[in-house]
């Protein structure tokens, strides 16, 4: 049976078992919209492009599945930039799906025509541009494989709208294999044996763990590794909720934002057993007084993320999961050897000094209330059972410092980019994936307003995510540089005129609150 390409690609995403499409309609994929209502793909239109690659982001971090965006060609393809980008940075899963011009008009610089493909290489794990109709099934299969197989990322698929209307017979791939593709899944035993070796001989180890233990779902085994060899955990941003918050073990974020027991963990451990962390600036500060006196240990199914910014002493390839399972198996045969409470004693005893002399804390003041006091009561009333999205800057740093995350996919947050605007449409996409969690946007006022647009995807598609905008009138997080580094030299950070955010709310059809002191 013929099919035009608008039905093979809908045909291609089912088959692939994608339940949800993030997008916005235009002349380029008209006749993708044209067959949609024949499927059982669920379509949420936005209101902004930028807005629909946030949301499957966020979908995609939520569920663990590929999210998908469709847009039109020309503006529409360049807003999805700053998303994939977004994606790229924080390794998310994602398809997005663009128009294009007929293949003839490519070049001639037709009516919404841009090279897409061209803009968009940078900050894409791999991306293509569809010629002939009789590809585009394996190209999709392909897609979809790259995406979410090795170190996730996001893939663009660009659709010139001849190459949707032409027909061919459609024949989906039941498997898919690229000769220039083969990412190393599976671990060296001799590079796991020395890791392992390492961290059986340290006195004071330390796992630092990032967002690739949550995508590589491999918490339980970090956890198990954690708590049966008595080792303090950190993590990066992306790695909150990889280990629970609440375990005495939990020393906290790392970095600049980070707490002192995370910090001083790191600058006085002798094994650095590193997971599915890529060492980032935010995080190592000046390079060369970072863990000044530990032997490292870096775990990472992208081999050129290892020794990218820090030297390593034992390097380990492979997917984090099966990694950590090879050092559990590996741990299980010394585990009745000895006593590694007793062991480490004195290095969880100084971990619990640092935490007890310098808590996560802030100061009261009558008649204000204090972001953090609201973080704080956020995660009294939710205890945990909630996803929680953030915009960037101080809200979002709020959010990681006073909010415990007992598991992994409940933070969305925009880490490498740091995308302002990112969590209110990234907050629809995982209530989509979980429409009976309660899912919570803590955003700035200046955040907010980036994407707002999306209240009213939300509210047409009775999506009840909450929204807690911390408004303090100014772009916080500048300002807060601007106090510290530049002299106070307050400038364009003052938000002069703000919108009521109640009535704003009320204008789209939803509920607006305004707590006061």
């Amino acid at each position: 049976m013929q099919l035009s390409g608008a039905q093979i690609l809908l045909e291609c995403l089912q088959c692939e078992g994608v339940d949800v499409v993030f997008g916005f309609p235009g002349g380029a994929v008209i006749d993708i919209y044209d067959q949609l209502p024949k499927y059982s793909l669920r379509h949420i239109l936005v209101r902004h492009e930028q807005g629909a690659v946030h949301a499957a982001d966020g979908y995609a971090r939520a569920s663990g599945k590929v999210g998908v965006a469709l847009v039109t060609s020309g503006p529409g393809a360049t807003n999805t930039v700053t998303g994939v980008a977004n994606a790229y940075c924080d390794s998310i899963p994602i398809v997005v799906f663009t128009g294009q011009v007929p293949t003839k008009l490519i070049g001639n610089d037709a009516f919404q025509e841009v090279d897409i493909v061209g803009i968009t290489r940078p900050c894409t794990k791999h991306n293509y541009l569809v010629k002939d109709v009789k590809t585009l099934a394996t190209i999709v299969k392909q897609a979809f494989y790259l995406a979410r197989t090795g170190r996730p990322g996001p893939v663009l698929v660009d659709l010139p709208k001849d190459v949707l209307q032409a027909k061919t017979t459609f024949s989906y791939p039941e498997s898919i294999s690229m000769r220039s593709y083969n990412p190393t899944l599976t671990p060296n035993k001799l590079q796991l044996r020395k890791a392992v070796d390492l961290m059986l001989e340290a006195k004071r180890p330390v796992f630092y763990v990032g967002g690739g233990v949550i995508s590589s779902n491999a918490h339980e085994e970090l956890t198990w590794l954690a708590r049966n060899l008595q080792i303090p955990v950190t993590a990066t941003l992306m790695g909150l909720g990889a280990f629970p918050g609440t375990d005495p073990l939990w020393m906290g974020m790392l970095g600049m934002h980070g707490t002192y027991t995370a910090n001083m963990g790191i600058s006085h451990c002798d094994v650095m057993i590193a997971v599915g962390a890529r060492f980032d600036d935010r995080v190592t500060g000046k390079l060369s007084t970072f863990a000044p006196h530990a032997k490292i240990v870096h775990l990472d199914v992208d081999p050129t993320s290892i020794r990218k910014n820090v030297p390593v002493d034992v390097p380990v390839v492979g997917d984090f999961r099966e990694s950590l399972k090879g050092m559990k198996a590996l741990v299980e045969e010394h585990l009745v050897k000895k006593d590694w409470a007793e062991e480490h004693k004195a290095w969880l005893d100084q971990v619990v000094e640092w935490q007890t002399s310098h808590p996560v804390a802030y100061i009261e003041e009558p008649g204000v209330i204090k972001p953090q006091f609201v973080v704080e009561t956020i995660y009294e009333l939710t205890k945990g059972d909630a996803i929680i999205c953030t915009e960037v800057g101080q809200n979002q740093m709020w959010a990681a410092q006073f909010y415990k995350y007992h598991t992994p996919r409940t933070l969305l947050t925009s880490g490498g980019l740091g995308t302002m605007g990112y969590g209110f449409p990234a907050a629809i996409g995982a209530q989509m994936a979980f429409p009976d969690k309660l899912v919570i946007d803590i955003a700035g006022d200046g955040s907010i307003q980036m994407n707002i647009q999306e209240m009213a995807t939300a509210v047409g598609n009775n999506l009840p995510v909450k929204i807690v905008i911390l408004n303090n009138g100014y772009l916080g997080m500048v300002r807060q540089w601007q106090e510290f580094f530049y002299k106070r030299n307050y400038c364009a950070t003052c938000m002069d005129v703000q919108p009521d955010f109640v009535k704003l709310a009320e204008a789209y059809g939803a509920a607006g609150f305004r707590i006061t002191a």
